[in-house]
């Protein structure tokens, strides 16, 4: 069975609604849960007499759960979880995912932010991939295929023990697929970044596949009062790109499918549910499904830490303390490429003109990215300790 066949939500609905009355010769379903842990024919809720005998359990303090420890070719269809709904709890445990029997996580990623959502914030939403239906439990339609072994583990390194339901559901097949792509996904902070650098939402990973997207967080520093954050362009080097993209966007909301800023939004492919202007929080995504983003040797993925405001407005903040590098300014009658300029006007000389500026700045960001690769592991680092996971999530001003 071809692997395209096994993606029908990623297709249109009446494309999707094609297949739903075809008989697959070689597939079985399968759900694992606590009330079948090995997915077996005929060994659900077998215990407390078939009376809901193992519904939950406990994810110890500094322990950890198998969800999933399954042999044999498949694919994942859909994963169903809930589990404490603590901000620390949200970036403390993380979910792993390995295929094929490979020693390294293919995914390895805080469990608020793996399930479309950052900030360690619960909200109602629906996306193509995601969905939260009440802000109270997490589902995943991302399609996984194994062709041998897949597993899928909860790390909690919290110190609290956390009740946990949930479910992960199976097409068993009787074969393994051929050209097979493996899902994979990754969690970046821009901790170690300087001003005018770009924030990596996927560093540079080396293989076939395609990029399927990212949720992306950001904690605007307070010391930019209300200025916008969201002029940083995200641009994608593929393949043999070295020091310029192949795509690239125009500004942050533009490339969610918005403009002029953004407010909250959920639609299939593109949203920002969380958009609180009082907390100064935001968190949005983008999907490239109908839109597919292929690569033949590598993937790099970045988006520019960039914001804007008026000339006024930054002259008061940089008084106030804020680090900022100017990098255009917008007339009615022109644009400026500061950088292009040399020798340009200060932005505190009487010559710099009264428009639009755009700044590099720097706030407190952070992503999951997505992606199929064709290998069942990947070139990219563990994720990263737990302090750098939680910086800012305690805070509402992101320090």
């Amino acid at each position: 069975m071809k692997i395209i066949l096994m993606m029908l939500i990623l297709l249109p609905l009446s494309v999707a609604a094609q297949e739903l009355y075809k008989f697959p010769a070689d597939a079985d379903t399968r759900w694992i849960s606590f009330e079948n842990r090995s997915g077996a024919k005929g060994r659900a809720g077998i215990e407390n007499k078939g009376a809901k005998g193992h519904a939950c359990d406990t994810l110890k303090a500094g322990g950890s759960v198998t969800l999933l420890d399954y042999a044999g070719a498949g694919i994942i269809n859909r994963i169903w979880l809930t589990t404490s709904h603590k901000p620390e709890a949200l970036r403390s445990i993380h979910i792993d995912m390995y295929w094929e029997g490979a020693s390294k996580p293919a995914v390895s990623v805080p469990l608020g932010d793996f399930f479309g959502i950052g900030l360690a914030r619960r909200t109602p939403f629906q996306c193509a991939l995601f969905s939260d239906p009440e802000g109270r439990s997490f589902n995943s339609y991302i399609p996984m295929p194994f062709n041998k072994h897949a597993r899928i583990v909860l790390v909690n390194e919290s110190k609290e023990t956390h009740l946990l339901f949930y479910d992960v559901n199976i097409t068993a097949l009787k074969k393994p697929q051929k050209d097979l792509l493996y899902f994979h996904a990754y969690w970046s902070s821009n901790q170690q970044t300087k001003l005018g650098e770009d924030f990596e939402i996927l560093p540079a990973i080396k293989g076939k596949g395609r990029y399927l997207g990212s949720n992306m967080s950001v904690i605007a520093d307070t010391v930019y009062g209300n200025t916008w954050f969201g002029e940083g362009e995200v641009k994608m080097y593929l393949d043999d790109d070295t020091q310029y993209p192949t795509l690239a966007g125009t500004g942050t909301e533009d490339y969610i499918g918005t403009g002029w800023g953004q407010g909250v939004f959920a639609h299939l492919y593109q949203g920002c549910p969380i958009a609180d202007a009082a907390k100064k929080q935001f968190a949005f995504y983008r999907y490239h499904i109908p839109d597919p983003v292929y690569f033949h040797s590598g993937c790099r993925v970045v988006i520019q830490q960039m914001g804007g405001g008026g000339r006024d407005q930054l002259r008061e903040i940089v008084k106030a303390g804020a680090r900022l590098k100017v990098v255009t300014v917008t007339t009615p009658a022109t644009l400026v490429k500061i950088l292009e300029e040399p020798g340009y006007p200060d932005l505190f000389d009487e010559k710099f003109p009264n428009g639009w500026v755009n700044f590099y700045r720097l706030d407190n960001y952070s992503a999951t990215a997505y992606f199929y690769l064709d290998k069942p592991e990947n070139n990219l680092p563990a994720l990263a300790p737990l302090k750098e996971r939680l910086a800012g999530i305690l805070s509402p001003t992101g320090k």
